[in-house]
């Protein structure tokens, strides 16, 4: 991608993740996004099939450097030496912290089910091989789909209650779920 398609669409998603600070995913619409960005109809169906694809792929870009396995170094937290499920849950919740403006725009309505299909597909990479080391006559599908469906729904929770830090909520949870270290 060259740079001025890097421009465009970093316009479209700052028009797009600026229109759901206002407002849920289902009140807005391409012409929204379009005259927000300040881009053609043509502009923006270059970059993206339709509104859904353009929440799929900010998910994507959001969640594979949320769920990076090299954990460095940032501004707001270093869990670069930590190499445990705490620390890496804690550095998914950071990042997500910074998208907190515009999550409950997204976890609203029909724009939920993309987000959240998208990010328990990460959670379930990240709890693997947390659920492949614990001994438990519980079925490992069954104990995943748990860890996945309970993280995913704290943070859920956590757009509701947004003044609780990504420490606190990653101590909730964790002592929810006594399976992880």
């Amino acid at each position: 991608m060259d740079r001025r398609q890097r421009k465009t669409r970093k316009a479209i998603y700052d028009a797009f993740t600026g229109l759901l600070k206002k407002r849920p995913y289902a009140r807005i619409t391409v012409q929204d996004i379009i005259d927000a960005a300040d881009v053609g109809r043509t502009t923006f169906y270059a970059h993206f099939e339709t509104k859904d694809d353009l929440l799929t792929t900010l998910c994507a870009e959001i969640f594979d450097h949320v769920f990076s396995e090299d954990l460095r170094k940032e501004k707001t937290h270093d869990f670069s030496s930590e190499h445990n499920t705490g620390a890496m849950i804690t550095h998914v919740l950071y990042h997500l912290q910074e998208h907190m403006e515009y999550l409950p725009g997204i976890l609203s309505g029909q724009s939920d089910e993309i987000f959240m299909d998208s990010f328990k597909e990460h959670l379930r990479g990240l709890f693997s091989h947390a659920a492949a080391a614990v001994d438990s006559p519980v079925p490992r599908d069954y104990m995943m789909n748990h860890m996945v469906c309970d993280f995913a729904e704290t943070v859920r929770w956590w757009t509701r209650h947004p003044s609780y830090s990504p420490e606190e909520i990653s101590s909730f949870f964790l002592q929810t779920t006594p399976l992880l270290d």
